[in-house]
């Protein structure tokens, strides 16, 4: 059990069965009474955030969560399909859960799945991922369009601006966290 003089950023805590994140934190201490912790909270599952204020003596539970190494096995239309790399168990995520990292699966990739009472309710990728180009269309020198810059596709079907060099066949790497290109990978 956490009380709230425990509150901080980032802490994960368990309110009504739900789990919940602290986004932002202020303690304050009027003249008189109780000390008031006016927090943010954002909600681990469905991503609604509020402000909250609790008093010194609230208490919390610990939100369950639990993160395991998963590795991704393949996409069924909306489900994501992982296993376990412990015991081989399968799970399936929706896509509106997986949201932008979609872009970034690729085959037997490992992931880290945080799981809320056994539910999985989000994923964590690599930070960056190598991914080949599928489609890059020719650069023309003396382009006066004022960037230097094309879009490619690659093998998942994102499309990104990478530097004009950049050819159909080569692998580049991105980073997952934003969707830029890095850098191009030598084989």
């Amino acid at each position: 059990m956490y009380s709230a003089s425990d509150l901080r950023k980032g802490l994960k805590i368990q309110i009504d069965n739900e789990p919940y994140i602290v986004v932002d934190f202020q303690f304050s201490k009027p003249g008189k009474g109780q000390a008031l912790y006016r927090t943010k909270l954002k909600n681990m599952i469905t991503g609604n955030q509020f402000d909250r204020t609790f008093r010194s003596n609230d208490k919390f539970e610990k939100a369950p969560l639990e993160e395991r190494t998963m590795q991704y096995l393949y996409s069924q239309g909306e489900e994501f399909h992982f296993m376990d790399t412990k015991n081989y168990e399968q799970i399936v995520i929706m896509r509106e859960q997986m949201g932008d990292d979609v872009n970034f699966l690729i085959d037997n990739m490992e992931v880290q799945v945080l799981l809320f009472n056994s539910n999985p309710i989000g994923v964590t990728l690599p930070n960056f991922v190598n991914l080949t180009v599928t489609r890059a269309d020719p650069w023309a020198k003396g382009d006066t369009s004022g960037s230097d810059s094309k879009p490619v596709t690659v093998e998942t079907g994102y499309v990104l601006q990478v530097p004009p060099f950049i050819e159909e066949g080569d692998k580049i790497q991105i980073d997952t966290r934003t969707g830029y290109y890095m850098t191009r990978v030598k084989e």
